[in-house]
């Protein structure tokens, strides 16, 4: 190619590197395109039934087990667990849930969990936050407070959702499923099937679309959600949720302030006893997804990547898939979303997450209690990245 000379993209010494295991293989062979689906895969640690994963300024991990242990992984391999978290209810789908840090954690050091609780009628999610102690063995959790829970609390231990996300705002967003009891999503007395949106303290914005209204539906940002288990800002500062639907019917939503997403009067799935679901385009009144996955994808988490490892990803949205076990990747062209490609995996995908080496870091979630493991994704050192620079010409 006249006038263009192709380098060599400089290498990275990546955080944590030695905890990776000796065991290494390749989900496809090396290629220098635009969109290489190329992956070498590291297992680092081990879990028992993993839910979400937090890094640290300094490379450490949390990593949230549903039984109800939080656990801090170091760079030797040590899992220490973290104390002063709250007893959960674990059982079903229910247990300790997502972990994330304060926007401002270098200086306030606090942490946000969620969890499923017991309580009158039966259990429900709430979000929790304490200031982590890292200066002490073990570490711990102190002040920890309970600054919001779903409403009403209902039977059964499936659909909490509990995905927690900070905007560029500065708000806490929450996603909350409808607990499989379906009408929840569109009653406006409770927040079961919602999207919330509050300070970090977990009082209401005057600024929410129903805060006039008071009291719980004063928290509400968006509804008609049924089982929302991935919740991230894109690189616009646009929120989406990624929502596990019926039998089929997965949903990708742009979520937008005040917005009725349908569920359960629509989806573009049905009810696992057969009954059918009007779809989106019978009601134009609810607000349609971006992408539906029919058959299903079963996805658990939602990532924007913007690191360097994969440069020519940056921007794209990773999803986690359970039933699919699956990396899935997505691009986002303003309000629109299409998937590109789908990256088969050996187990289901339980979360996705960026490390400060620009790798990402999957948590894979097994049947078994012992198949929970941390892996890392990176570039194969044999494959090179190219880029052009019209300066060499």
């Amino acid at each position: 190619m006249a006038g263009t000379r192709l380098k060599r993209s400089a290498g990275y010494a990546p955080a944590l590197t030695s905890l990776a295991l000796a065991t290494l293989f390749f989900i496809t062979s090396c290629s220098t395109t635009a969109h290489s689906d190329v992956f070498e895969m590291t297992e680092v640690a081990k879990f028992e039934k993993p839910w979400a994963m937090a890094f640290l300024p300094d490379g450490r991990l949390l990593i949230t087990e549903r039984r109800g242990d939080l656990l801090l992984l170091s760079a030797d391999g040590t899992q220490d667990k973290v104390s002063g978290v709250p007893a959960v209810n674990f059982g079903g789908q229910g247990g300790l849930g997502d972990v994330v840090l304060h926007p401002a954690f270098d200086d306030n050091q606090l942490v946000y969990f969620s969890y499923a609780e017991a309580g009158d009628g039966g259990s429900g999610a709430v979000v929790a936050r304490g200031r982590l102690q890292l200066d002490r063995s073990p570490a711990g959790l102190t002040d920890v407070e309970i600054i919001w829970r779903q409403y009403p609390k209902v039977s059964g231990r499936g659909h909490y959702g509990h995905r927690i996300a900070f905007g560029p705002d500065g708000y806490l967003y929450i996603s909350s499923g409808e607990r499989q009891k379906f009408d929840p999503a569109q009653d406006m007395q409770g927040n079961l099937g919602k999207v919330v949106r509050l300070h970090d303290d977990g009082t209401v914005p005057l600024d929410n679309p129903f805060a006039d209204e008071g009291g719980v539906t004063a928290q509400i940002w968006s509804l008609g959600h049924r089982n929302p288990l991935g919740l991230a800002f894109d690189s616009a500062g646009q929120l989406w949720v990624l929502e596990m639907g019926p039998q089929h019917g997965d949903e990708l939503n742009l979520v937008e302030k005040g917005a009725n997403y349908g569920y359960p009067i629509v989806s573009d799935g049905d009810h696992y006893d057969g009954t059918e679901i009007p779809d989106h385009d019978t009601r134009p009144e609810f607000k349609a997804p971006a992408v539906t996955w029919i058959p299903a994808i079963s996805p658990s988490s939602l990532l924007f990547y913007s690191g360097d490892e994969f440069p020519q990803w940056r921007g794209s949205a990773f999803i986690g898939g359970l039933s699919s076990s699956a990396l899935i990747r997505v691009t986002i062209d303003g309000t629109n979303a299409s998937e590109v490609e789908r990256f088969p995996m050996p187990e289901r995908i339980r979360a996705v997450a960026e490390g400060p080496d620009g790798a990402l870091w999957l948590l894979q979630d097994g049947k078994s209690d012992d198949a929970g493991r941390l892996v890392r994704l990176t570039r194969p050192a044999t494959c090179l990245l190219y880029t052009s620079d019209a300066a060499d010409e």
